[in-house]
């Protein structure tokens, strides 16, 4: 027991002693450009005999990015928790500082073992700034203290990356399995992946999704200077074999500007799925409704395409069609009939083949009007079959659906006259 004690008491002593043999380690190991580093506010984390730079660059809340400032991004996780609709992009539950803003630079485009992250990039909320820290890989066999810079200090909840579900995240996961054994276990995270919403709203009006051009169109932001991100991997590696870090620094800040975009990027998605965009389009506002409806959110689809329906003309039409379908999956049968009915007398040709057929089924099914639930039907049977003749086809599985509804339509309106003559 006596001993025991003795030896507790020494242990303090041998931790000092083991850090300042490690902190030797570190002075004696020649890190070239080194000052140059420390310019770019990179600093060496030392790890494993080996070492890694992370660079961090503070903004405060009130730093404006394109359309928002950061302030912005508060705002708009403050409005998820004050509101009570379900969707993938919603931070319910969540505080600023729980979201993490992660992207990462590789040396190749293709997924396996063989692809290299060099560069770990990050943001996050820490009282009134924006923290963003950067991992940088100085040569291949440093991934141990690159992964453990990167781990040891990571407690946050939810990723936001621009198609990171489908690359930077699995990448990181194939390269931590390498060296698992001697760094942190990965956390388990959330994941508010914005490439894939930004397709959903936007996919209308731009050319391609890329983050890029989702800047330039969409959130108002210009790079000027900035090194393009397929020339990453040529400049990493000129890097390693030369040691000058002058190419990577241009690397630093385009992976800088793309986390700090995201973050804006997050706040505009926020701002248009919770109405808060004065300048919100209508087709917005209209694909902001459609991915409600895709998500069972009745409710809130309702309210969207509701506004829309009032507006004048052909705009109002789709709003119109898609509002009455939601009215009929609620079997709010009462408010649908007169919506398809609207679209059936000022609708294009499509939307009224549509709305013809869906206003037949309620007359047929609800309304027992088997007459002008044919009409219905007829019309557009008269429709679809101008379309087919565009196209030089005689008939399809759309119009055969149509003919068996005619066919027990008028059935059943010979029926219910037989009846009547009883």
């Amino acid at each position: 027991m006596i001993i025991k004690n003795k030896l507790n008491r020494l242990k303090s002593h041998l931790v000092r002693e083991e850090k300042s043999i490690h902190i030797e380690k570190q002075n004696v190991m020649e890190i070239p450009f080194l000052d140059e580093w420390k310019k770019e506010n990179a600093l060496p984390f030392f790890f494993d005999n080996s070492y890694c730079f992370v660079r961090e660059v503070v903004y405060p809340l009130s730093y404006q990015h394109g359309k928002y400032r950061f302030s912005d991004f508060i705002e708009a996780v403050h409005a998820w928790n004050h509101s009570d609709i379900s969707h993938p992009l919603s931070a319910a539950g969540y505080e600023p500082g729980d979201l993490f803003f992660f992207d990462t630079e590789t040396t190749g485009l293709g997924g396996g073992a063989g692809n290299t992250i060099f560069l770990l990039g990050h943001a996050s909320v820490s009282g009134l700034n924006i923290i963003l820290k950067q991992h940088i890989l100085p040569h291949p066999g440093a991934e141990i203290p690159l992964y453990q810079s990167f781990l040891e200090n990571v407690d946050y909840m939810t990723l936001v990356t621009y198609n990171g579900k489908s690359f930077d995240w699995p990448q990181v996961k194939t390269r931590h399995t390498l060296i698992r054994e001697h760094v942190p276990k990965l956390p388990p995270f959330g994941h508010f992946d914005l490439y894939h919403a930004s397709r959903r709203i936007w996919k209308h009006k731009l050319d391609n999704i890329k983050l890029s051009t989702v800047e330039k169109e969409i959130l108002e932001i210009e790079r000027k200077d900035d090194i393009p991100g397929f020339l990453a991997p040529m400049i990493y590696f000129d890097f390693v074999e030369r040691k000058n870090p002058e190419g990577m620094f241009g690397i630093l800040k385009h992976n800088e500007r793309d986390i700090l975009s995201l973050i804006t990027l997050y706040t505009h998605l926020s701002f248009q799925l919770l109405g808060l965009d004065a300048n919100q389009t209508s087709k917005e506002t209209f694909e902001v409704g459609r991915w409600y409806s895709a998500l069972g959110e009745s409710k809130a689809a309702r309210s969207v395409f509701s506004q829309l329906a009032n507006l004048s003309g052909q705009e109002a039409i789709p709003a119109k069609l898609a509002l009455a379908y939601e009215q009929k999956k609620q079997k709010n049968w009462d408010e649908a009939l007169p919506l398809f009915n609207e679209v059936c007398k000022h609708g294009n040709k499509k939307a009224q083949k549509e709305a013809f057929i869906e206003a037949a089924k309620l007359l047929e099914h609800w309304k027992k009007d088997y007459d002008q639930a044919l009409n219905y039907a007829e019309k557009a049977k008269k429709i679809h079959e101008e379309q087919l003749k565009v196209l030089r086809v005689k008939s399809d599985s759309f119009l055969m659906e149509i003919n068996r509804r005619i066919t027990r339509l008028s059935k059943k309106i010979t029926a219910h006259r037989d009846n009547q003559k009883q």
